[in-house]
């Protein structure tokens, strides 16, 4: 198959078009960093150098195409205090408008698009709204465009926005912590449903969660604690106000750090895993043991 992956290098674009490569598919990926070309051909990959603003771009890059794997990179620098929830949204919208239009005008037949637990709410789970609104706009696609989303969980590599809280005060402080439950997903189990997707000839608007590993906050730490030395490691609850006031602390926009505080809410109520206990499969390979080695050697060089 010829398929065309967004996402450039990224954390699930790299081992996603390094799995298709092997499977014998042609992989052309999509970078806006003229720099990435090098080491996107060194891969065996095609590299289209362009943005996703682009819509004419996106259509070029499309044309020719059996499938197409879809993803958002709205968030941009979280740490930029200019950087407001609503630019974040209306930078989701453009790109998946844009995604919509030119998966109608190349002709590809075949769309995975990577969502998230908590796309199936419209409000309540922060900005995760982004891809519930991107669901909707890519479900308007004319039947017979075979279109899949895949919700994944957490990511394991957002633990390690904790190693600064970890070297100065010894424990992870979120609000939600303690026994609450949260679901992880490694990137490699991304790319692997991604492909089983990619591969699969159903046509109809399939919803499919990706996890890795369910575990409580207490848990989690353990694991994070025995692997880089600190056996006593906790993870505090932190009230709401308390959560806001770091976020901002550390440079975040007031509206984007009240999308945060709403999500983790949600994740310390349960709602935000609601739609997902309906409907989960098998959880993946990747153990947070695996992901704790990688997390130790990164703890200790900064």
């Amino acid at each position: 198959m010829n398929i065309v992956v967004t996402g450039s290098l990224g954390y699930v674009s790299q081992p996603l078009t390094e799995k298709l490569l092997q499977k014998g598919h042609s992989v052309t990926v999509i970078s806006s960093n003229p720099d990435k070309q090098k080491k996107i051909e060194a891969l065996g990959a095609r590299a289209a150098i362009g943005i996703i603003d682009d819509v004419d771009f996106i259509i070029n890059t499309f044309t020719g195409a059996d499938a197409v794997y879809c993803m958002l990179a709205p968030y941009g620098n979280l740490a930029d205090p200019t950087n407001t929830a609503d630019e974040v949204i209306k930078r989701a919208e453009t790109f998946v408008t844009n995604y919509k239009q030119a998966i109608e005008k190349s002709g590809v037949k075949r769309i995975v698009y990577l969502s998230s637990i908590g796309a199936d709410k419209a409000t309540g789970s922060g900005l995760i709204s982004v891809h519930y609104h991107a669901e909707n706009t890519l479900r308007a696609l004319p039947s017979d465009v075979n279109v899949s989303f895949i919700r994944a969980a957490g990511f394991y590599k957002n633990m390690l926005g904790y190693i600064h809280t970890l070297k100065h005060h010894n424990s992870i402080a979120a609000s939600y912590g303690g026994d609450d439950r949260v679901v992880w997903v490694s990137n490699l189990d991304i790319a692997d449903a991604v492909v089983n997707e990619l591969e699969s000839q159903e046509t109809d608007r399939k919803v499919s969660y990706v996890a890795s590993e369910e575990l409580s906050c207490t848990e989690a730490a353990a694991i994070l604690g025995t692997a880089i030395g600190k056996l006593d490691l906790t993870w505090q609850i932190l009230t709401d106000q308390q959560q806001l006031m770091a976020l901002k602390a550390h440079g975040m926009n007031d509206s984007i750090a009240h999308n945060f505080v709403e999500m983790n809410a949600s994740i310390h109520n349960g709602t935000f895993y609601e739609d997902y206990d309906r409907h989960k499969l098998a959880l993946g390979k990747v153990k947070l043991k695996d992901f704790a080695r990688e997390f130790a050697v990164i703890y200790q060089q900064q």
